[in-house]
């Protein structure tokens, strides 16, 4: 074998694409338990430091920050790596930074921790999703990245709530513990079942910074930034919500975690099929629907049914915009597609990290709780509807995509070599 994706005739050189979808999904669950488990122990993590939870949302803060950094950095970096043996090392740091953050003696170190751990997570998704394109075919995108952040999406329903369950049974440590032995479980599956791919052709740190000189990609990352931090504002308190504002037993939050889980996981599935059929519209059709079901859950606040349903419909929104935001900032990078994914999870972080901020305003305002915990959702729809409007411009300078290169020949299946 050359290294290429496929053979020189373009006939596929396996018959486990499947697998390797799997695989790859396997660490969407392990990042996606990650991302979303400081939501459902905010309160104990505040608690055990003594800090107020406006504080305690640093922790999300900083994990995002540190995708944000290290998906462009380490995406460039990397530029000429073989493909696999990049996911294993991603997934090993994330590990090691899971652990390190579980016995961290101090808000700073956690906060560092965090930041530390999430600095795999862009680069992951970016690879994992053109590694997953090679696999079903350039035509068939959405699909690949709908299939991989599906793992994230069923980590929502499972592994989120059981983080949150074991964080306020055993300990907030245990949590972090928890998803770092779901990494080496992640490790062992890519080292299994993933492809060996090699870097694209012509690959280097300069080519993927040249990717950058793309103005319509940082618009792009700009929509995804602002629009994507709608969600986070809300989402991010949602321990608080349910404890403080409805007065629910803290029993309560793991159920409600889950149903945000379900929401994305329908989101996820019906995003990817939408994006693959017609991009633009899916795009601003997620955008829309984000900020419809912020208002659902504004107004439905009130109870915990309410909490619930509004849980649900953001999750299923939300979801089908980050399938649809992560293609088009791919299509919008064709000569560094992994960069393009990479970036698109470095937006959508950034996104985490301003909406967990400004929730955090919003709740050490010293508004009344009747008001400040609603001002939660009103905070997130405007920003959901900027983001909205960002993309329309972008969209509307957006050419058809340019088809890489190394999808060019029918590249369904690639080589199942276990070695990275």
């Amino acid at each position: 074998m050359t290294g290429s994706s496929v053979a020189e005739d373009g006939s596929p050189l396996s018959a486990r694409p499947g697998l390797a979808l799997v695989a790859l999904a396997i660490g969407g669950f392990t990042i996606g338990t990650t991302e979303f488990a400081a939501m459902g122990i905010l309160t104990d993590v505040g608690g055990a430091f003594g800090v107020p939870d406006s504080t305690a949302g640093q922790t999300i803060s900083a994990y995002a920050l540190g995708v944000v950094v290290g998906a462009p950095l380490l995406t460039v970096l990397a530029a000429r790596m073989p493909r696999k043996a990049l996911l294993v090392a991603l997934m090993a740091l994330y590990s090691v930074g899971n652990l390190a953050s579980s016995f961290a003696p101090t808000f700073a170190l956690l906060v560092a921790g965090r930041f530390f751990t999430g600095l795999s997570h862009g680069v992951f998704f970016g690879v994992g999703a053109v590694v997953g394109t090679a696999v079903v075919g350039y035509a068939r995108r959405g699909h690949a990245v709908s299939m991989m952040m599906a793992g994230l999406t069923i980590a929502n329903v499972v592994g989120v709530p059981l983080s949150a369950w074991v964080g306020q049974s055993m300990g907030w440590q245990w949590a972090f513990r928890l998803v770092g032995l779901l990494g080496v479980v992640t490790v062992v599956g890519v080292l299994l079942f993933v492809p060996r791919v090699a870097a694209a052709p012509g690959a280097s740190p300069r080519s993927e910074i040249g990717a950058l000189r793309n103005p319509p990609l940082w618009w792009g990352m700009l929509a995804g930034a602002v629009g994507f931090g709608g969600m986070f504002a809300a989402y991010s308190y949602v321990k608080p919500i349910i404890v403080k504002y409805v007065g629910a037993d803290p029993a309560a939050v793991p159920y409600a975690l889950a149903v945000f889980g379900v929401g994305m996981t329908i989101g996820a599935l019906a995003g990817g099929r939408l994006a693959d059929g017609n991009l633009r519209r899916t795009t601003r059709i997620g955008f829309v629907a984000t900020a419809a079901a912020l208002v659902v859950f504004g107004l439905s606040m009130g109870s915990l049914a309410g909490v619930m349903i509004g849980l649900f419909a953001v999750g299923l929104a939300s979801q089908m915009l980050g399938i649809a935001l992560q293609t088009t900032l791919m299509d919008l990078s064709p000569q560094a597609p992994s960069l393009g994914a990479s970036l698109c999870h470095s937006a959508l972080n950034l996104g985490n990290a301003n909406g967990a901020f400004l929730g955090g305003l919003v709740l050490a305002s010293g508004l009344d709780d009747h008001l400040r915990y609603p001002a939660l959702a009103w905070t997130g729809v405007v920003l959901t509807i900027v983001g909205f409007g960002v993309i329309v411009l972008v969209q509307r300078g957006m050419r058809p995509p340019a088809i890489p290169p190394e999808y060019q020949k029918r590249p369904q299946r690639i080589s199942s070599e276990a070695t990275p």
